[in-house]
């Protein structure tokens, strides 16, 4: 018998070994691939349900537990509502609930106040009084807001139960109003816009905002040229307002001692947030863009809008849409 060195029985058998390594490998990238390709089929197809969080860059579905902890790495987080939908209240809480539980102090911006009812904010959140209509009329509630106050309770009750900060992110309903009958320039001549401090902001006319906002206001909106122009302008102001409240917290926050992580938590409707343009973009530039921030689209949700969706996630419209269900049926016409 034979005996062959062990080391001439490997060499030859080294082209098998070769063969049998290089199709394993093979198969784990085309196993891959597979995945790969049922995951984008699964996000773009249109097959979405309720509840769901679609990555716009990426079109991934994130389960919420994966998707929280890239938000609260952020500074400012923008939740973009439909108004008066139930559940972009519920989804907010969610956020606000989680940040909550992760040990994360989160202040929370709302649209729906105005800046001249924030002492009346600060006190009710502070204290354990019920609503009244003291409160609602101390918060301005109807000039600048209107509609239930039902709505958006839950987020207030949820910063007064956790001793949160809310803050009112809007200029004064009046000062809105002189622009759109006015026009910028001339409602500048108001005394209310000294009393309010923003004659020292830049008001920055955007090309890329400009395009979006005027666009909508023409397709959504009767009027003239001149309403569309002072329509445009006192969106401006309401972006820069908000911008600036933002701001203005986050650099409270910057100067706190504490250890607590805190987060600014933006909630508004969705045209505030859309594209980075409204009121993220103005923000950045205040804060020579030294700044975290993510957006968040949420849209009510059933099949036949698989379509709108798809749109947003081609152009994107924000870094996440957090697809709800329907909420309410809302008396005025959707405009998009």
């Amino acid at each position: 018998m034979i005996v062959r060195p062990t080391w001439l029985s490997a060499l030859r058998a080294w082209p098998t070994v070769m063969l049998m390594l290089f199709m394993s490998v093979l198969v784990c990238v085309n196993g891959s691939l597979a995945e790969d390709d049922k995951s984008s089929q699964t996000t773009l197809d249109g097959n979405w349900q309720p509840w769901q969080i679609l990555e716009t860059h990426s079109g991934r579905i994130l389960p919420f537990e994966e998707w929280i902890k890239i938000l609260e790495q952020h500074d400012i987080i923008y939740l973009g509502e439909e108004h008066h939908n139930s559940f972009h209240i519920q989804a907010a809480l969610k956020v606000l609930d989680q940040l909550v539980a992760d040990d994360i102090e989160p202040t929370i911006g709302l649209e729906m106040f105005g800046w001249d009812g924030q002492a009346a904010l600060d006190d009710y959140v502070s204290t354990s009084r019920p609503i009244t209509n003291d409160f609602l009329e101390q918060v301005r509630w109807k000039q600048n807001w209107g509609g239930a106050f039902e709505d958006y309770a839950p987020l207030v009750t949820f910063a007064r139960d956790h001793h949160l900060s809310v803050r009112a992110m809007n200029p004064p309903k009046p000062l809105i109003r002189r622009v759109v009958q006015l026009g910028l320039e001339q409602a500048k001549g108001d005394p209310e816009w000294a009393t309010w401090g923003i004659l020292r902001d830049e008001i920055v006319d955007d090309p890329a905002y400009r395009e979006r906002i005027m666009d909508q206001l023409k397709r959504c909106h009767g009027g003239t040229e001149d309403h569309f122009r002072t329509m445009y302008e006192a969106s401006m102001v309401r972006d820069e307002g908000m911008a600036k409240t933002l701001v203005t917290r986050q650099k409270e926050l910057r100067k706190d001692t504490s250890t607590t992580r805190r987060i600014i938590v933006s909630y508004t409707g969705g045209g505030h947030l859309q594209y980075n343009l409204p009121v993220p973009k103005r923000v950045a530039r205040r804060l020579g863009e030294d700044i975290q921030q993510t957006t968040v689209y949420m849209m009510s949700f059933e099949t036949n809008k698989a379509d709108h969706v798809r749109a947003h996630m081609e152009d994107p419209i924000a870094d996440y849409i957090w697809l709800t269900p329907m909420g309410k049926t809302n008396p005025a016409k959707p405009c998009r």
